[in-house]
């Protein structure tokens, strides 16, 4: 019943997409791309090198249950395979994404397919939960939704890695190969302190020429 009712939600919103072709800055998502074979590939290698080495050090030492939020092919969960004092968990929208991390040996019964705006799992039921280049490809509202989710099912803490504009300006949605928000740290901490009182930010290795990457460490 509960996927039933994700899928269409998520379908009622692509259909909204198709049909207006004049979407306002950020009010739709690229919900398709989700399910795009060559998007698939590209996140088997995106994080390597830069972002999955540092989500790997910002829980080192830490135990107990972690939500992956978003998280595709599974390529971040795979770097905690082995790690005897956590269980990562993770969750996407994307049915073919999921499938791909469960071909790479993770196990499915962590595997659920999750709108992250509205999450089914109960208060508290992780100790921790991270994102990585996920929050900037939704809405205003949804990036509030999600955050709001995010502290809602983790008892300590959340790390959320964010591309930000180099030039700490803010340009908005930007229309590419996958839509997002390219603007700055200060728009995304006024976004982060709507749900948390204590964000922390630090820099991230990642970059491209529009952005430098940044990780909000929320804490609950």
């Amino acid at each position: 019943m509960i996927l039933k009712k994700l899928f269409s939600k998520l379908n009622f919103i692509y259909t909204a997409r198709k049909d207006n072709k004049q979407v306002s800055a950020g009010s739709g998502q690229d919900l398709d791309v989700y399910w795009d074979s060559k998007m698939a590939n590209l996140l088997e290698q995106w994080g390597e090198g830069n972002v999955w080495n540092e989500i790997q050090f910002l829980l080192t030492l830490k135990k107990g249950r972690v939500l992956d939020i978003a998280c595709g092919t599974g390529s971040a969960m795979l770097k905690f395979k082995g790690n005897k004092n956590l269980a990562v968990y993770g969750c996407d929208i994307s049915d073919l994404l999921l499938k791909r991390a469960i071909s790479k040996g993770l196990n499915k019964k962590y595997l659920t397919i999750q709108d992250a705006t509205d999450m089914q799992y109960k208060n508290k039921f992780f100790d921790y939960a991270y994102s990585i280049g996920s929050l900037e490809h939704f809405t205003e509202e949804g990036i509030i939704n999600f955050l709001k989710e995010s502290r809602r099912v983790t008892k300590t803490a959340s790390f959320h890695n964010i591309p930000v504009s180099r030039d700490e300006r803010d340009h908005g949605w930007i229309i590419r190969t996958q839509s997002y928000f390219n603007n700055s740290t200060l728009w995304w901490l006024k976004k982060f302190r709507r749900v948390y009182r204590q964000v922390l930010i630090i820099d991230s290795s990642w970059s491209d020429q529009r952005s430098v990457g940044k990780w909000f460490i929320c804490i609950n």
